[in-house]
């Protein structure tokens, strides 16, 4: 199978599998977000763990196409946001990390607020 074929069956997994956790969190009453932060949570430790088994060790390449960038991916974006500002840190460049961290969070805050502006404006 080619890369794209495990990335888009490891993605449609994850994509699921974060459907579930929000019914699941419905089912329970769970808080709005509760859900939504137990998946970013989840997501996160999954990803650091498969990382640190898959880099370095002879592992098919496919396994981290299906798992990281296809599940995770499909499951939480916001645990490769966190791998890669740990990535960073580990690197030795802190203020790098920082900078990506607040200005991901900013800017993307930013950017959600303009779609939802502009959502709003061409609904009417």
């Amino acid at each position: 199978m080619t890369a794209v074929v495990w990335v888009a069956l490891g993605g449609a997994l994850g994509s699921v599998a974060r459907y579930g956790v929000s019914l699941i969190g419905a089912r329970l009453g769970a808080a709005f977000a509760l859900p939504t932060f137990a998946v970013n949570v989840t997501g996160s430790f999954a990803i650091g763990l498969a990382m640190a088994l898959l880099l370095g060790r002879a592992a098919d390449p496919a396994w981290r196409f299906f798992l990281v960038t296809g599940f995770l991916g499909g499951y939480t974006t916001f645990s490769t946001f966190a791998f890669d500002a740990l990535r960073l840190t580990h690197e030795g460049r802190p203020a790098q990390a920082a900078l990506y961290v607040v200005g991901t969070t900013v800017v993307g805050l930013l950017a959600c607020a303009a779609g939802v502006a502009l959502g709003r404006l061409l609904a009417r």
